[in-house]
């Protein structure tokens, strides 16, 4: 039976600056999907409000707008998928075996207070799927409360985009809060990789996450393994 995910995406253009636009970091999300749609798995994309979601523009440009966020782009019904996103109320946590929370700068704005999101993240970890996020998407993780009351990240390993690496971006002034701090302050246990802007990944049992964009496609091909690795465990 073909596995469901659900990519989330953020609806916020800008900074509190409206002269900084923002968006989704597009690779974060093609990387991600080019991983899965080679297993053959289906694929949705929901956003806390719903329709469009923008795209960061220093994401658009060389070297960071690789082969895989170019396709994207040049191919109208992919483009369409941005266009018109998901609503929370929308979705059946009950359809999908994970969800992936993608990132740039955008999400610290509308990801960690969007009770619709928390409400699908709490369903699919209780019946035992696997959640996930990459760089920043790990602020849509930051209040999502389980059944019991506790926080999901709580006692777990997490990584997402350092402060290090918000600093070194030269974006640290414009940053609502520090994710990585606030992350600490609910009890995770945030690691990082040795050196900024490198490929790391953190998992902790059903619960997968990428430091930063260049992270993208291990943290989807770590989330496909856990999902195969779970459909074996129940045969």
């Amino acid at each position: 039976m073909s596995k469901r995910i659900l990519h989330v995406v953020s609806n916020v253009a800008h900074y509190d600056d409206p002269s900084h636009p923002t968006g989704l970091w597009l690779s974060e999300l093609t990387h991600a999907w080019d991983v899965f749609d080679d297993r053959g798995y289906e694929q949705r994309i929901v956003s806390p409000r719903g329709g469009r979601s923008p795209l960061e523009p220093r994401a658009l440009k060389w070297p960071l707008l690789d082969r895989s966020a170019k396709a994207w782009l040049d191919d109208p019904a992919r483009m369409a998928l941005l266009a018109s996103t998901a609503r929370p109320d929308e979705i059946d946590p009950a359809e999908f075996d994970a969800i992936y929370f993608t990132g740039g700068h955008a999400v610290m704005w509308d990801f960690p207070d969007s009770e619709g999101l928390q409400t699908i993240t709490r369903a699919i970890w209780e019946q035992g799927g696997v959640v996930s996020a990459v760089c920043h998407g790990y602020c849509g993780l930051l209040n999502t409360r389980l059944s019991d009351g506790t926080l999901l990240v709580a006692h777990r390993r997490v990584t997402g985009f350092s402060w290090t690496e918000e600093v070194l971006a030269g974006v640290a002034k414009r940053m609502p809060y520090n994710a990585e701090a606030e992350m600490t302050r609910r009890g995770a246990e945030y690691r990082k990789a040795l050196l900024p802007f490198v490929s790391h990944v953190v998992t902790d049992g059903r619960l997968v996450t990428g430091q930063n964009p260049f992270s993208a496609k291990a943290t989807a091909n770590t989330v496909a393994e856990r999902l195969e690795r779970l459909a074996s465990a129940s045969r």
